[in-house]
């Protein structure tokens, strides 16, 4: 038995060997397989993926450029635009073309100017009393007060750099004679007296006719009168003359009456607004043409570049005595541009970055096509759509804002202006060796900052309020012929300092708003129309909380037409 008992543990341990033996064999093929393929799945795998991060880290850069010029491609163009028309202008100026032929040349740039200026009135009137009616009295008043301060503040300061920079470059002095320029002798019309001046805007804030303030302005023309006047000489003898008389006369004049069509825009809204329920589907309308206007500037967007290209051309070919000019009045160009520099790359993003905290040149990267825009077609009110579009869409400026300000800014912010007929007005005393004494500065100050708000917002828009400056101070206004030869490039950088501190104000009032939200104040904001359907973040029509809040109370029969 024990021997039994021996064979069957020997038995065993055998098996166990074998068994054991086939566990070793496992575990290579363990080994072999696991070890094998994990080096070769493994390590294939991580260099394949590392070739994988490898191209999609080249692939990164690729991809950010390509997003950077399809977001910026309007930029890209207007800019492209502006470079290549200097180009070509420069090489058209030497084949002597004649004015017909410069007229037909430039005719791509006539009609940008033309399509926007088309837009001008829906998008203004609009705008406005969409804007008007979904505020109420109390948010109007100070958006709007907050707004006129703003425009107020930085043009009286852009007429007291445009002062300073005029005594310190002194573009009038050196010149020993005054520089004579063939073709301006019949330039100017009769200039106004101060006070037809300031009536003039007073009149044109009242228009006697709506439709026609869409295309003409008032305007005091004078009409000389001759009348019997009767001299005694110290002999008693009675000497009959003939006395002339000044007379002023109403008038009219080719040009849109802007300042009379926002003030009449801005109450129109307001009385919307009273109307309540009665008003919903007029101003729902307003709304729906802003919008529709708004898709017509983005189409026209995109031919602002080619444009602009023939605009800034075909002024290039128009240019005459360009080294005459240039030689005589480069002083006086330098100044302006200088001072524009300053007040628009400095003194303004400096006000903006006080009030809001905030970037203000990747606010000016924002609004470039803007700019851009400006400075071809040299006319804010033209530049008006685009630039509504670029503070909205880059900007983050809500449309309640910026279809509300930046329409009143291009009517009285004119900073630009401003600056430049404070130049004009110094050079032009100093060409004539007439010394300014301090009350004549400041009179030069204050007349310009107030002129400017009834500056036309078209090129040369400012030349035409120059004179209200020189005859506040007793200077001569013949002298506004060498002004007008060179408004030309002058009025461009007026024109781009103009509209960007429409947007600036625009920013600014933003950033008031939404700091007011965060504070958890009551602030403007407007309320939507509670439709069947519509998407919460839909624009609806403006209605008054009071009207909402009664139409929740209870059930009126006109309830459902009210919604609709």
């Amino acid at each position: 038995s024990n021997g039994d008992i021996y064979q069957e543990k020997k038995a065993r341990n055998g098996d166990n060997v074998a068994s054991g033996g086939d566990n070793v064999a496992g575990g290579g093929d363990n080994v072999a397989g696991g070890g094998g393929d994990n080096v070769a799945s493994g390590g294939g795998d991580s260099v394949a993926s590392r070739g994988d991060h490898v191209s999609s880290g080249v692939r990164k850069p690729l991809d950010k450029v390509k997003g950077c010029i399809r977001g910026n491609l309007l930029v890209i163009l207007t800019v492209t635009g502006v470079i290549v028309g200097v180009v070509i202008g420069l090489s058209v100026r030497r084949l002597g073309l004649s004015r017909v032929q410069v007229i037909y040349f430039s005719f791509p740039g006539e009609l940008l100017i033309r399509l926007l200026k088309m837009i001008i009135i829906p998008l203004v009137v609009c705008s406005l009393v969409a804007g008007a009616a979904s505020l109420d009295t109390k948010a109007l008043g100070k958006l709007g007060g907050w707004a006129i301060l703003f425009f107020f503040l930085t043009t009286l300061l852009a007429s007291t750099i445009g002062v300073v920079m005029a005594f310190i470059i002194k573009p009038g002095d050196g010149a020993e004679s005054k520089p004579q320029l063939p073709g301006l002798e019949d330039a100017l019309t009769e200039p106004k007296e101060i006070t037809d001046s300031f009536l003039d805007l007073v009149r044109n804030i009242f228009p006697s006719n709506l439709v026609s303030a869409a295309f003409r302005s008032y305007a005091t023309m004078y009409r000389t009168i001759k009348i019997p006047h009767n001299i005694t000489d110290e002999f008693g003898n009675v000497n009959e003359t003939l006395q002339e008389v000044k007379i002023p006369t109403p008038d009219e004049v080719d040009g849109m009456n802007i300042l009379g069509l926002v003030v009449f825009a801005i109450v129109f809204g307001i009385a919307l607004r009273k109307l309540g329920t009665e008003g919903e589907n007029l101003i729902s309308f307003f709304n729906s043409f802003n919008e529709a206007t708004m898709i017509l500037v983005s189409w026209i967007m995109w031919y602002a570049p080619f444009g602009i290209m023939f605009l800034v051309a075909g002024k290039i070919v128009e240019m005459e005595n360009v080294w005459l000019l240039f030689s005589s009045l480069g002083k006086y160009i330098c100044c302006c541009i200088v001072g524009h520099l300053i007040h628009g790359l400095i003194l303004l993003p400096l006000i903006y970055f006080v009030f809001t905290r905030r970037n203000p040149y990747t606010f000016l990267w924002g609004i470039f096509t803007a700019l851009v825009t400006a400075y071809g077609t040299a006319s804010s009110s033209a530049t008006l759509p685009l630039m509504m579009k670029c503070v909205e869409e880059n900007n983050g400026v809500s449309k309640q804002i910026s279809r509300f300000i930046l329409p009143i800014g291009a009517t009285v912010n004119m900073d630009g202006a401003a600056l430049f007929q404070c130049v004009a007005a110094v050079f032009i005393a100093q060409l004539n060796k007439i010394p300014l004494d301090f009350v004549q500065v400041i009179t030069i100050l204050v007349t310009a900052t107030a002129s400017s708000v009834g500056a036309a917002g078209i090129p040369a828009g400012g030349v035409l309020t120059l004179a209200i400056i020189l005859e506040a101070v007793g200077l001569p206004t013949s002298e506004i012929s060498l002004i007008l030869a060179v408004d030309w490039l002058v009025d461009r950088s007026c024109t781009v300092l103009n509209v960007e501190g429409d947007a600036f104000g625009a920013g600014i009032l933003q950033a008031y708003v939404d700091k007011q939200q965060s504070r958890g104040l009551q602030v403007e904001e407007l309320t939507e129309v509670k439709t069947e359907g519509m998407k919460p973040d839909e624009e609806g029509a403006p209605l008054l909380k009071d009207v909402m809040v009664s139409l929740e109370g209870h059930k009126s029969p006109l309830e459902k037409e009210s919604v609709m």
